[in-house]
């Protein structure tokens, strides 16, 4: 499919439904949250949300979430095409060159505030952006590598806050684990609703290696896992609210792999998607508590 020549160049509405503005928001404000209940201070001894840096680097990470979302879709078009062509921006709300030029420049900004965070922000900022560049160019049509890909960024924006901070404190690594695999599970999830343009057009993610049931299995074997994981970390910790709050919790990811179980419909598993963001906010909540 390719775009026609009467779509406009930018229009702000293309713009700001290619970036994702929720997740954006999400984004910034687990990396809030973890300053503030998991780092707490500077180095220097100031209270760490009257620190301009934190602010920078929550910047930088949102603009290059916003750019990674950008050239997803810049090379997934053909695709989108496919499993949602209500929702494509690229040749229809954007042209294809100015989704590429945006990305540029606002990978080019992002890293540049990162670097002036601190030249080591500076590194991560530009690995993080080549990885959502590589990712969106070819990991994603991989089995399983793609989904561990995304999954580690998502984790990498929580443990940069510690990092940068120099704060390296078992917490900051869990909540990273935390979001990691909440983040595998929903990019799995992902492509059992895109399956059918995935096959289409010769991706080899796991619902097309291994079938649509195989998948459901590798998912709930993520989620052991991750339990048995998020149970270590709790009676570790030995905080009596935060095991409740973690009880709690488990009811909802209960649900959670009950409606995985049942799911067989694309709707459905749009719905899991947003579900997944959902105990990720919930999880970041529970930052309260330590």
């Amino acid at each position: 499919m390719t775009q026609t020549t009467g779509s406009p160049i930018f229009t702000f509405g293309g713009f700001f439904k290619i970036i994702r503005p929720n997740n954006l928001l999400m984004v910034a404000f687990v990396q809030l949250m973890t300053a503030q209940f998991l780092v707490g201070q500077t180095p220097m001894g100031l209270p760490v949300l009257q620190d301009v840096n934190l602010y920078l680097l929550v910047i930088s990470t949102v603009i290059l979430t916003a750019s990674g979302y950008m050239i997803n879709d810049y090379y997934d078009v053909k695709i989108d095409y496919v499993n949602r062509p209500h929702e494509v921006v690229v040749g229809r709300g954007m042209k294809r060159r100015m989704v590429m030029t945006l990305h540029t420049f606002m990978n080019f900004v992002g890293i540049s505030i990162g670097a002036w965070v601190s030249p080591r922000v500076g590194v991560v900022t530009f690995l993080a952006a080549f990885l959502l560049w590589l990712y969106s160019n070819s990991l994603k049509r991989l089995p399983f590598i793609g989904n561990v890909t995304v999954a580690g960024l998502t984790a990498l924006s929580v443990w940069i806050v510690g990092y940068y901070y120099q704060r390296a404190e078992p917490i900051i690594f869990a909540y990273a684990v935390f979001a990691f695999f909440i983040n595998l599970m929903r990019e799995i999830i992902k492509d059992i609703e895109d399956r059918n343009g995935d096959r289409k057009h010769g991706c080899r993610t796991l619902p097309i290696v291994l079938g649509f049931r195989q998948t459901k299995n590798v998912i709930f074997a993520i989620a052991l896992i991750f339990v048995i994981l998020l149970l270590f970390v709790t009676f570790r910790i030995g905080d009596s609210g935060l095991f409740l709050y973690f009880g709690f919790l488990g009811i909802f990811f209960a649900f959670f792999l009950f409606r995985i179980y049942h799911a067989d419909r694309k709707v459905h598993f749009s719905r899991l998607s947003q579900y997944a963001k959902l105990l990720m906010l919930i999880g970041a909540l529970s930052m309260v508590f330590i």
